[in-house]
C-alpha cells in the first residue's frame, strides 16, 4: 500500500428532517482527528453533509476515507463506504453505532475504530504507512481474509488537554457554521437507561482544564457557542471557575449548553451564567410521568422540573425541554399531560422524541431479547419513528400522538398567545418598572429573552411543515411493520406449539 498523504473524512447526513436541521453544527470527533493527522503532514478534508454535500471527485482521489456515524446515519455512511471501496480506497468507520456493531461495519469497511478514536486512528495511519501490523492497535477491528479480529478495547482518553483543538477550518463549507461547537468535558456521571453516552464515553467525568477552554475561546473568538458537553454543569464549582475566568478575560460570546434540572440549586452559578451571556439551556426533562422518570433512571421528579423552568426564566435564561416518549409506563394520556405541562410552565422550545433502542444501550438489549424490535432499518432509528412495540400503545398510536403534541406546541395559536396573552402584560409591566427605576441591564435582558422565545417558537412552524413531509407515509409503514412483527411472533408460537406436540407424540410412541 502506498503512503497515506490525503485523508477525507465524512459525517453523513441524517435520513430526514429533524429538530436541529436548521442549525449547521458538526460533531467534533472528525475535526479533532483531522487536526492530529494534519500535524503529521497529511492533507485532510472533512465533509459534514448537513453543511455541504460530498465532492465525490475529491473523495475518490484520497488515500483513505474515514466515516463517522450515529445509528440513523449508518446506512448513508455504508453507501459512501462502498463507493470508496469500489475505487480501491481503504475505508475506516467509527462512531457510536459501529462501536457496538463492529462486525456489521466490517461488511462495508476495511477497518472499524471502536470508542474514542483519536489515538486509534493516528496509530492505524502510522501502521499502514510503515507496514508494522495492526495487532497492537487498541480499539481496532479489522479483517484478515475471512476472519474478523477485534483488538482489545482502548482505554478512555484521560488527559483531554493533550489533544489539539478541533480544526473546524478543515470542514468544507465551514463559513456556514454560525454557532461554534466546543467541548469542555467527556462522559456523564449519570446513567439514563436509554442513553448511549455512558456506554461510549463512560460514567467518569473527564474535564479539560479551564485554562485550555478559555485559550480555545480566545483562539476562535466566536460570537455564539454551543458547549457539546453531555452535562456542562456536572461539576458546578468547576463551571463557576470557568465562567469567572471568561468574565475576567472579557470573553463572553452568547452561549448555550446541556444541563440537568439540578443546575438551579446553585444561584451563584445562575448569576454567572447570565452575566457571561448564557441565553439557553438544553435540559433532558424526559418525562412528567413519575413512573417513566423512575424507569429512565433520571433521579429527578416533576416538581423539580417545573421549578427549574421557573427559576431559569427568573434569570432570563430560556429552556429547551427534551422529552422522550414511549416508555413502558407511557400511554396516550401521559403524552398529552406532557404537552399540558410544557404549555402551562412556558417552556420556550421543546423536543418531543420517540424512545429509540440504540445499539449498546440496555433498552436495545431488552427489546431484542423480547423480540419487540419492529425493524432494523437504521434510517428509522432517529428519535422520530417508532421502531419497537411499546408497552401500553400500538406503534401507530405512539407515532400519531407524538406528532400531534409537537404540532400543538408549535401551533400558530401558541405563538399568538405569547404575543397577546396575560404573559405579555406581565412582561410589559416588568419592562416598564425596570426602565422607570433605571435598571437598564434587566430591561435589556427581558427584551432579548422575549425576542429569542418568539424566534424559536416561530421557527417551529417550519419544523412541523418539514416533519409532515418527511413522515407523510410513515403511518401506513408503521402499521405494516407492526402487522409483520405480529405475524412473525404468531408463526414462532405456532412453530413452538407444533414442536411441543411432536415431542409429546414421540414420547408416547416410545412408551
Amino acid at each position: 500500500m502506498s503512503k497515506i498523504r490525503k485523508v477525507t473524512f465524512v459525517e453523513p447526513k441524517p435520513p430526514g428532517y429533524h429538530v436541529y436541521s436548521g442549525i449547521a453544527l458538526p460533531r467534533l470527533g472528525l475535526p479533532l482527528m483531522g487536526a492530529m493527522l494534519k500535524e503529521k503532514g497529511i492533507d485532510v478534508s472533512i465533509y459534514c453533509q448537513d453543511i455541504q454535500d460530498v465532492d465525490y471527485d475529491d473523495l475518490l482521489s484520497s488515500d483513505m476515507v474515514g466515516i463517522s456515524t450515529t445509528t440513523s446515519t449508518a446506512p448513508e455512511g455504508y453507501r459512501i463506504a462502498h463507493l470508496a471501496k469500489e475505487a480501491g480506497i481503504p475505508v475506516v468507520m467509527g462512531g457510536s453505532h459501529v462501536t457496538f456493531l463492529a462486525d456489521e461495519a466490517l461488511e462495508h469497511a476495511d477497518y472499524c475504530v471502536r470508542g474514542e478514536g483519536e489515538y486509534t486512528m493516528t496509530e492505524l495511519v502510522d501502521a499502514l504507512d510503515s507496514g508494522s501490523g495492526l495487532s497492537k492497535i487498541a480499539g481496532l477491528s479489522y479483517r484478515i481474509g475471512d476472519e474478523i479480529r477485534h483488538n482489545p478495547d482502548r482505554g478512555l482518553v484521560c488527559d483531554l488537554d493533550a489533544l489539539p483543538f478541533p480544526d473546524l477550518s478543515l470542514i468544507k463549507g465551514q463559513e456556514k457554521i454560525r454557532i461554534t461547537p466546543m467541548a469542555t468535558s467527556r462522559g456523564c456521571p449519570f446513567d439514563c437507561s436509554f442513553c448511549s453516552v455512558t456506554k461510549m464515553f463512560g460514567r467518569g467525568y473527564r474535564e479539560r482544564s479551564i485554562e485550555s477552554v478559555v485559550a480555545e475561546l480566545e483562539y476562535r473568538d466566536p460570537k455564539n457557542v454551543f458547549f457539546y458537553d453531555d452535562n456542562f454543569t456536572a461539576d458546578r464549582n468547576r463551571t463557576k471557575k470557568l465562567l469567572e475566568l471568561m468574565l475576567s478575560r472579557g470573553i463572553t460570546p452568547d452561549w448555550s449548553a446541556q444541563a440537568r434540572v439540578d443546575v438551579v440549586k446553585d444561584r451563584e452559578l445562575l448569576k454567572l451564567m447570565k452575566r457571561s451571556n448564557c441565553y439557553m439551556l438544553y435540559i433532558g426533562f424526559e418525562s412528567v410521568n413519575p413512573a417513566t422518570l423512575k424507569e429512565y433512571n433520571k433521579r429527578q421528579n416533576v416538581e423539580e422540573i417545573a421549578e427549574s423552568i421557573r427559576i431559569l426564566h427568573d434569570y432570563g435564561i430560556m429552556t429547551h425541554g427534551m422529552f422522550v416518549f414511549g416508555a413502558e409506563h407511557d400511554d396516550a394520556e401521559s403524552l398529552r399531560n406532557t404537552l399540558r405541562f410544557a404549555l402551562k410552565n412556558s417552556i420556550d422550545t421543546v423536543q418531543f422524541m420517540i424512545l429509540t433502542p440504540l445499539p449498546g444501550t440496555p433498552y436495545f438489549k431488552d427489546m431484542e431479547r423480547d423480540e419487540r424490535l419492529l425493524t432494523r432499518d437504521w434510517n428509522l432509528y432517529d428519535g422520530q419513528h417508532v421502531v419497537y412495540q411499546p408497552g401500553k400503545m400500538s406503534p401507530y398510536e405512539l407515532q400519531k400522538e407524538t406528532f400531534k403534541v409537537m404540532k400543538r406546541f408549535y401551533s400558530l395559536r401558541e405563538c399568538v398567545k405569547m404575543l397577546c396573552g396575560l404573559e405579555t402584560f406581565k412582561f410589559a409591566a416588568r419592562l416598564n418598572a425596570d426602565i422607570l427605576t433605571g435598571k437598564w441591564r434587566w430591561a435589556k435582558r427581558e427584551i432579548e429573552t422575549r425576542v429569542w422565545r418568539w424566534v424559536y417558537r416561530a421557527h417551529g412552524h417550519r419544523l412541523i411543515r418539514r416533519w409532515e413531509a418527511a413522515n407523510r407515509d410513515f403511518g401506513e409503514r408503521i402499521k405494516a411493520l407492526a402487522e409483520h412483527a405480529r405475524a412473525l411472533r404468531a408463526a414462532k408460537m405456532a412453530a413452538l406449539e407444533k414442536k411441543s406436540i411432536d415431542v409429546c407424540k414421540t414420547q408416547q410412541t416410545h412408551r
